[in-house]
């Protein structure tokens, strides 16, 4: 157990892991420490490579006994998610991150920590820097925009590497062996507005669909909680018996994120009233008993307002609206049958925003079966036209489909077992890692991700394992050690 950073900087791997956080690395702007790993290769001597996109690539020759081992590229992201607490005064451009030990725990102080992923730069760092460690020739890609559009790897030119190999450390369960990510894809559907006048003699009303817990649409979506805007649409279609306007819908975060909120307005009669709010409470029962083991605390709820009668949706475009949230797609739509209660493919409608010309429904479609994800483009898509839409794809990134015949996860998994007599687990997730990018990038390649336990990651509460974290780095070693008398 280590008392204080002090104590903890003896660690040459959290001794790296700490001058990173010294250098500003959020997403976009990452060329502080894109620099820096270049002044660390030039130093000592390390063939370097430094794209437009900021990645760098860093190669060492093979310690004495291990030239005939295939080559192997070691992989993470340099840029971090960047929150702070509201009360915390930080500047991310400019100020280190403040570091505390609690216990076996890493915190940064009421900030993002940054170890998704500094502390794959931190390994690599050491395995550089190191003079003894046994080890095939490396070749070691840190790239940027990870966090936000996977913008780096889709940049780093394949012709940079030999090896055929690929062990990504942006992994963060300890003890866990990653084999397979999903793709996905960005679906955004545009309703076009056209908008009327009306009577002077109504009521504005501010209906939310909330109280839902939402989550990732990657690590929650089999949970099936409650996703606000598609309960939005069920509820409006079902609100046929009082004749009503509508003016504008918002709600979600991030098409990834399954929305926890969504707010309609709409203007109906005096005389109706009564009606919506009966209306409003039948389905709130309707709901909660739906919805008790997932979002028990799920709520409509209505607020009234000003009206503001000279703009409001034609009934073509409250049609379109309704239609586009009743029939996108939304939740699991298939599970694997190679790997016990994996999702293999799913939609989620993040986000449903209003402006002055248009509504935008935008969509996260994950599979990790590129025919699969794009049968869910086609029936989106489908649905976009049946609803008098348009409709794109933006962000496309490749699925990382499980190899059965894996070389490199077979040494893992050995060693695991000589190093801890326990089997590694195998996982897959229902998510996108870097590792699909460049399996499609490099025919041929063999790729494993693993890291160590990391918590609360994109939160101010983020930590990291101290002895997760050393373990994994000892894991690694030994894994590249045995490579020596592998079949690769």
């Amino acid at each position: 157990m280590y008392k204080n950073l002090e104590e903890l900087r003896q660690e040459i791997v959290f001794s790296y892991f700490e001058e990173i956080t010294k250098i500003p690395r959020c997403t976009g702007n990452e060329k502080g420490i894109s620099d820096y790993l270049v002044d660390f290769a030039n130093v000592r001597d390390l063939e370097v490579i430094q794209d437009d996109a900021l990645n760098v690539i860093i190669k060492k020759q093979a310690t004495p006994g291990y030239e005939h081992v295939p080559t192997v590229i070691l992989q993470g992201h340099m840029d971090m998610v960047c929150e702070k607490n509201n009360d915390t005064e930080h500047d991310f451009n400019k100020d280190p991150l403040q570091l505390r030990v609690d216990g076996d725990m890493l915190y940064a102080t009421n900030t993002t920590l940054g170890a998704d992923n500094g502390i794959a730069v931190a390994y690599a760092l050491a395995l550089l820097g190191a003079q003894t460690t046994p080890h095939p020739a490396l070749e070691v890609v840190i790239t940027t925009e990870e966090e936000t559009s996977m913008g780096g790897a889709f940049a780093v030119d394949p012709d940079h590497f030999e090896g055929k190999v690929l062990i990504n450390l942006d992994s963060e369960e300890d003890h866990k062996l990653l084999v397979s990510s999903a793709g996905g894809v960005k679906a955004i559907q545009r309703a076009p507005i056209t908008w009327e006048e009306t009577e002077d003699d109504l009521t504005g009303f501010r209906i939310t669909v909330g109280g839902l817990k939402g989550g990732h649409s990657g690590m929650s979506i089999h949970e099936e909680r409650g996703n606000a805007a598609k309960i939005m649409g069920r509820f409006l279609h079902q609100l046929t018996d009082v004749p009503y306007l509508m003016q504008e819908i918002n709600g979600g975060s991030a098409p990834n994120a399954i929305p926890r909120e969504m707010n309609a307005v709409i203007l109906i009669h005096q005389n109706n009233i009564q009606h919506l709010k009966d209306k409003i409470e039948a389905w709130n029962r309707l709901l909660k008993n739906e919805l008790h083991a997932s979002d028990p605390t799920i709520l409509i709820s209505l607020e009234r307002m000003i009206p503001d009668t000279s703009n409001v949706f034609s009934q073509d475009t409250k049609h379109k609206t309704i239609t586009s949230l009743m029939l996108i797609p939304n939740g699991v739509q298939s599970m694997s049958m190679e790997i016990k209660g994996l999702v293999e493919s799913s939609t989620n409608l993040g986000i449903v925003s209003t402006s002055d010309k248009e509504i935008v429904f935008e969509s996260d479609i994950r599979s990790s079966i590129k025919s699969l994800k794009e049968d869910i483009v086609a029936r989106s898509k489908l649905a976009a036209e049946l609803a008098g839409c348009h409709f794109m794809t933006d962000l496309d990134y490749p699925e990382w489909p499980y190899n059965p015949d894996s070389k490199i996860r077979k040494v893992f998994e050995k060693v695991h077992k000589e190093k801890y007599n326990t089997d590694a687990e195998i996982i897959a997730v229902h998510a996108g890692i870097e590792c699909g990018i460049f399996i499609d990038k490099i025919p041929g390649l063999d790729a494993i991700s693993i890291g160590p336990d990391i918590y609360d990651a994109h939160t101010p509460n983020e930590h990291i394992s101290i002895s997760s974290a050393l373990n994994t780095w000892n894991y690694l070693l030994a894994v590249l050690e045995a490579m020596k008398e592998a079949d690769l």
